[in-house]
């Protein structure tokens, strides 16, 4: 959909801004309102008996809305706690964002919606509700480099005065409350779209796992006898597969393993992966290892919350420290291999609560159900090669159209409020 221009611009003096319409003005943040910095406050502050105010710290910038505000805080403070500590308390509708490290490069410009503190990593600036509309303000502020005005460093940092002279593109009252109804009924259209696709790649992922772990625990006859395989977490399998320990059709080779420090890792970076407990952690000067394997999980939470694959391949050149089990299998079908041992519940077999860890012994006495020759082995991995080609390729497919609406959404925010495009026409007054 194209958009309208306005009627006549002059230059704005501003050369990150360009142009703008005739009757705007470029106006420096700082005339906007009032700024000012969070404050610090001592844990034994935080969550006391009653509490009267939100606290937020700069990571809940993270998450907001779909009109900007801040999510509710678990952090409270009293009221009384605050004026002790001298701390500014921000009315609703105060525009927040990180001031010091790398929460600051992200330029995240949150609202919030009830009287509230923020920690002194965060800035909020207080608009002037009687001349300026704040989430016009805010979809402004959107647009600002802050990597660029930052104080360069290990931890980038801003101060007032630097924001306070970043100048913004401002129009008349009326028409910033006209640009801001029509940036968050826009908005809202393409973070709906954005959903669904969202939505889809979570269906194509779930659809992957439950293609993958049919293939590896039934196989691929859907017409195949079954019988019961004895074992509660096993259930059912085709009745001609074979039952047995983990051991009876792998060779295990932790012995082969060796853990390098992060230190001595550090004084050996080179070209070759070194492997932990679930994928490659870095990369180092020499190898054990010159062929595939099936690497499992030995310890970690991940084999509790299952964030990520505890069980993989390896291939090439690689090194493997002593978190991760390293499993040759009786032939070469990796990917059947490592997705049989994959589609396991390991739960009920890792022992330890804080260091969750699945032993040796315990890898090798699990009972698992394959079929007894090579060629059906081959067969499955064929299809689940297949089949997550398939699936991988409509994910990617999503992510692109993600990709392109948070382009377009990104574009749209910067050309009305830079006053690239009037929309004064296209919202209900």
């Amino acid at each position: 959909m194209s958009f309208p221009k306005y009627p006549k611009y002059k230059d704005s003096g501003v050369e990150w801004l360009g142009e703008m319409p005739e009757h705007w003005s470029a106006m420096p943040i700082k005339y906007l309102g009032r700024l000012k910095g969070g404050s610090g406050f001592p844990h034994d502050k935080q969550g006391v008996e009653g509490e009267e105010l939100s606290f937020h710290k700069v990571n809940s910038l993270a998450q907001a809305d779909s009109k900007g505000f801040l999510l509710a805080s678990d952090d409270t403070i009293s009221r009384a706690t605050a004026a002790l500590l001298g701390a500014f308390v921000f009315p609703p509708k105060s525009i927040v964002f990180a001031k010091v490290g790398a929460a600051l490069l992200l330029g995240r410009i949150r609202l919030l919606r009830d009287h509230a503190c923020i920690d002194n990593n965060m800035m909020g600036l207080v608009i002037r509700h009687d001349m300026f509309c704040v989430e016009f303000v805010r979809y402004a502020m959107t647009l600002v480099q802050f990597d660029l005005i930052a104080n360069p460093g290990a931890v980038p940092s801003l101060n007032e005065g630097q924001i306070g002279d970043v100048q913004l593109l401002i129009p008349p009252n009326s028409e910033q409350h006209s640009i801001a109804s029509f940036l968050d009924r826009e908005t809202a259209k393409i973070d709906e779209l954005v959903a669904e696709q969202r939505r889809l790649i979570e269906l194509l992922k779930e659809k992957r796992q439950a293609v993958i772990s049919h293939a590896v625990t039934k196989g691929l006859n859907p017409h195949a006898l079954m019988k019961p395989s004895g074992i509660e977490w096993l259930g059912d399998v085709p009745e001609h597969w074979e039952i047995g320990p983990v051991k009876r059709f792998f060779a295990l080779l932790n012995g082969r393993r060796i853990p390098l420090s992060g230190e001595e890792r550090a004084d050996r970076r080179g070209e070759y992966a070194y492997y932990g407990a679930s994928g490659i952690i870095d990369w180092i000067d020499d190898y054990i290892f010159d062929e595939e394997t099936i690497l499992v999980s030995e310890d970690g939470a991940n084999l509790v919350n299952r964030a990520t694959p505890i069980a993989f391949v390896a291939s090439g050149q690689y090194w493997v420290n002593n978190h991760a089990h390293i499993l040759s299998p009786s032939d070469r079908n990796f990917v059947f291999w490592a997705e049989r041992i994959e589609s396991i519940d390991l739960f009920p077999f890792v022992s330890g609560s804080a260091q969750p860890k699945l032993t040796a012994e315990a890898l090798n006495n699990l009972l698992i159900a394959v079929p007894p020759s090579e060629a059906e082995r081959a067969e499955i991995q064929q299809h689940i090669v297949t089949e997550s080609a398939r699936l991988d390729a409509l994910t990617a497919e999503a992510q692109r159209a993600i990709d392109l609406l948070q382009e377009r959404r990104t574009a749209l925010i910067s050309a009305a409020v830079t006053g690239k495009i009037d929309v004064r026409g296209l919202v209900e007054t």
